[in-house]
């Protein structure tokens, strides 16, 4: 949903720093949980806990910020509308109960033990990069051609509110 909104409020190219921190966030969980930190949300659940009730609070705070976000017309040599940093990107993969539990599982199902251990940290680390780069280029694409499809503030409106929603929406997913 992030790539995708911010894909149609800034364009595919503005939106390329976002995707990076993301990948960053996503791989900087990979190698803590293959070098021993996921150890530390199995042995202390409460952590799991946390992690759920802080992206719960990052994922709303983030769908008021996209469903609030006024209607301005870009123009591509604009600079002066913010989007998101990227190190925000990397932080929304860092609270994120549910990727955390994907990185301990692809770890735990993909890695060999003894010396190969640290190639197959690698593989794993590669596949997670590549399927990062092509799933988020393509909500990024989708993106940036609705962002060309909405003509009226209106649009752009509904469409914003849409997206928050559907951010919000994602907070019921941490809780099942």
């Amino acid at each position: 949903m992030l790539l995708t909104a911010s894909g149609a409020n800034f364009g595919f190219l503005r939106t390329i720093p976002l995707l990076i921190g993301i990948m960053i966030g996503m791989q900087v969980m990979l190698l803590m949980v293959a070098f021993g930190i996921g150890g530390l949300i199995l042995l202390y659940p409460s952590l799991h806990l946390v992690l759920k009730i802080a992206g719960s609070l990052y994922l709303l705070w983030l769908a008021w910020k996209i469903a609030s976000a006024e209607y301005e017309k870009l123009e591509t040599d604009d600079v002066t509308v913010k989007q998101m940093p990227f190190w925000q990107g990397g932080l929304l993969q860092l609270i994120n109960p549910k990727a955390w539990l994907m990185a301990l599982g692809a770890v735990a199902s993909f890695s060999l033990a003894g010396s190969e251990y640290l190639h197959s940290v690698l593989a794993i680390s590669l596949g997670m990069f590549m399927v990062n780069v092509v799933s988020g280029v393509i909500w990024m694409g989708f993106g940036s051609l609705i962002g060309r499809l909405l003509r009226s503030p209106r649009a752009w409106k509904m469409f914003n509110l849409a997206m928050g929603l559907l951010t919000a929406a994602c907070v019921l997913l941490i809780w099942r």
